[in-house]
């Protein structure tokens, strides 16, 4: 591991391109990680330890995002079920 030396662009380029297969992966198998594991672990070998998390977190926040779009927020709603 090299570190928190930053990933030269060959490097970046291998991250990006697990990250993208892992999350086609998930897409395709409604986020079923399990059916998924090979792919994680080439994009978590392939990605600093940082990435990882933050892209996580991304991946997360776009589906949060997603599903407010398709779906709508409705705040009323929600507080009047509880």
């Amino acid at each position: 591991a090299a570190g928190m030396a930053a990933p030269t662009m060959e490097e970046r380029k291998a991250c990006w391109g697990a990250r993208d297969e892992f999350w086609q992966c998930l897409d395709s198998h409604g986020d079923d990680a399990a059916k998924c594991e090979k792919l994680r672990r080439a994009f978590e070998s392939r990605c600093p330890q940082q990435w990882v998390k933050h892209f996580d977190k991304r991946r997360d926040f776009l589906k949060y995002k997603k599903k407010l779009e398709t779906e709508g927020f409705h705040p009323s709603e929600a507080a009047g079920k509880s």
